[in-house]
């Protein structure tokens, strides 16, 4: 519940910059001199920014309550220090925004921000997988293929690192303005490539070939991942074709963005999913390599075991 929340909270940050409403409440920690001020939500900007500040609030105590709760329930005391790591990010976080209002929206605040923010989902996605059933009790019915369901978790591993470069992309020509430096999709100017070459063209160009590049890597993985035993497949299959959908989406978004010159309902919504498809990229990675840790550490039993079998039928013929 908390994971989504954040994602929220990440759609609620990037409607706050599709509207340009960074500084509707120029003040921090307060909104206009008072926690909650009158009327806030009859006003667009000011309803994005406050709004922003509040949901931002909310999701800081549930994380310190989740943090309360592993401290006195949560056995494993490394997953202990990562709810605390989350609610020391989520208040570094608020103090990262509190500067940007203070200094006028630097882009390298503003910047970090973002990238703080999806540090900040993925310390809770995290979370929520491993304190989740699958990762206390995961299957064992890969064991026989540990090489494969390895090298599955190393590229999924890989996959959500593009992802997360891939937003931080995004957020740089957001933030500097880029989002229409090439205004036609899907080709650019007209081509493939870029005819003439500014930072901020060749940001939104990186941005496009990146798309391109986690694409063929998330699809690659599901691929690879439609291959593996059938008890894989059956519990990664909603998984699997989420990843897919929310990418297919994701790109169509994008282009969208361009073509309805940057429309905030169109970037909000592009933002959110940039971030629901971050988070899903690393439940499938922390789940793969739960389960490569499982395969390396009963591998060598289960080919003894294998081997004896096949020493005894042996001797019966």
């Amino acid at each position: 519940m908390l994971a989504g929340a954040v994602v929220l909270l990440i759609a609620a940050g990037g409607l706050v910059k599709s509207l340009e409403a960074g500084l509707a409440v120029p003040d921090w920690p307060l909104s206009y001199g008072s926690l909650n001020p009158p009327r806030w939500w009859t006003i667009e900007n000011v309803r994005a920014e406050h709004g922003h500040r509040l949901l931002a609030g909310t999701v800081a105590l549930f994380t310190v309550g989740l943090a309360v709760w592993a401290s006195r329930r949560e056995e494993r005391r490394w997953v202990r220090r990562l709810a605390w790591l989350a609610v020391a990010t989520v208040l570094a976080q608020a103090i990262l925004g509190g500067i940007t209002v203070l200094f006028f929206l630097p882009t390298a605040i503003s910047v970090s921000h973002a990238a703080l923010a999806q540090a900040f989902l993925c310390l809770v996605t995290a979370l929520a997988v491993v304190t989740s059933r699958g990762w206390l009790k995961p299957g064992t019915e890969e064991l026989r293929s540990g090489r494969d369901v390895v090298a599955r978790a190393r590229h999924a591993a890989v996959l959500t690192a593009l992802i997360y470069v891939q937003i931080l992309l995004g957020a740089v020509m957001r933030h500097i303005g880029a989002g229409l430096a090439i205004a036609d999709f899907p080709l650019v100017f007209g081509g493939l490539f870029p005819p003439q070459m500014s930072f901020a063209i060749g940001i939104h160009y990186a941005h496009r070939v990146g798309a391109v590049v986690v694409a063929v890597a998330a699809f690659w993985l599901l691929f690879r991942l439609a291959r593996a035993p059938r008890a894989g497949r059956a519990r990664d299959g909603l998984a699997r074709w989420a990843l897919g959908s929310l990418i297919l989406l994701q790109i169509g978004l994008g282009g969208a963005v361009v073509l309805t010159a940057r429309s905030p309902l169109v970037n909000t919504i592009h933002v959110a999913t940039g971030a629901a498809v971050l988070a899903l990229s690393l439940v499938l990675s922390l789940t793969l390599a739960r389960r490569a840790s499982v395969a390396r550490e009963h591998a060598p039993k289960s080919l003894v075991q294998e081997r004896r079998t096949m020493a005894r039928e042996a001797e019966v013929t």
